[in-house]
């Protein structure tokens, strides 16, 4: 099995830009689970198909491709054969799939095709369950976290960003509903894995994440070391001094 890095916490903690930041350094494999989930829910969506019907989104899952491409810094999703990179980042799909995340079935079906992803070589995965069911024996496992309020404003400077219209109690509101799914789901519950780091975001800047995360790489025996190890150049892209970041 290759060496494999898994990143978990719940929304706005910062995982994705923690996680992209990591694979970049190392050359890993970037694998952003929450895209995976958006493309099943985008397709629920373009089908009009209730998410409540849940034979209907198992046979969907079952019938339905996905897969990653790119770099970690330019990450590209496909959804039976086109690019949906774009499309996948709306709020509307983003609340959607949360809810299908919940049905074992499709937990299930995208679970297949990220262990699958282990045999491409080394990687960094990002999402909720990495760590406890998708890769339970992860070479390294850290579980990201930071309180709701500073999540809130980085999701909320996201939306910014995306020209996206929601006010911070909104936001707010939204993660705390993300939360409760994601922790009070039967199948796949948000939790710290077993033998996990955990690292509180609250206080650290997108630069802090990504360093904090390569010395607990770097400090594993069979970390295999390369040119994109922790101290690596000076002018590498992802040493920005912002705060951490709330893609995910």
């Amino acid at each position: 099995m290759s060496f494999a890095v898994t990143i978990d916490g719940p929304a706005a903690a910062g995982k994705s830009t923690t996680a992209r930041g990591v694979a970049s350094r190392l050359g890993f494999l970037y694998v952003d689970t929450g895209a995976l989930y958006r493309a099943i829910a985008l397709k629920v969506q373009q089908g009009g198909i209730p998410p409540d019907d849940r034979d209907a989104v198992e046979r969907l899952a079952r019938e339905t491709q996905v897969a990653l491409s790119g770099a970690p810094d330019h990450p590209r999703v496909w959804l039976d054969g086109a690019e949906v990179s774009d499309e996948i980042r709306t709020p509307a799909v983003s609340e959607l799939s949360s809810r299908l995340a919940a049905q074992p079935a499709v937990r299930r079906r995208l679970i297949e095709i990220q262990r699958a992803l282990r045999d491409r070589g080394p990687l960094v995965a990002e999402g909720r369950d990495l760590g406890t069911v998708v890769f339970p024996d992860a070479e390294i496992k850290v579980y990201l976290d930071a309180d709701l309020d500073t999540r809130a404003r980085r999701r909320f400077r996201e939306r910014e960003r995306l020209g996206l219209p929601m006010t911070l109690d909104e936001v707010r509101d939204e993660l705390e509903r993300r939360d409760a799914r994601d922790r009070g789901r039967s199948e796949s519950p948000l939790a710290v894995p077993e033998g996990a780091r955990v690292l509180d975001t609250s206080g650290m800047t997108v630069a802090d994440q990504i360093e904090a995360v390569l010395a607990v790489v770097a400090s594993h025996p069979a970390f295999p070391a390369g040119p994109g190890c922790p101290g690596g150049r000076a002018d590498d892209p992802v040493r920005e001094r912002s705060e951490g970041g709330a893609g995910d």
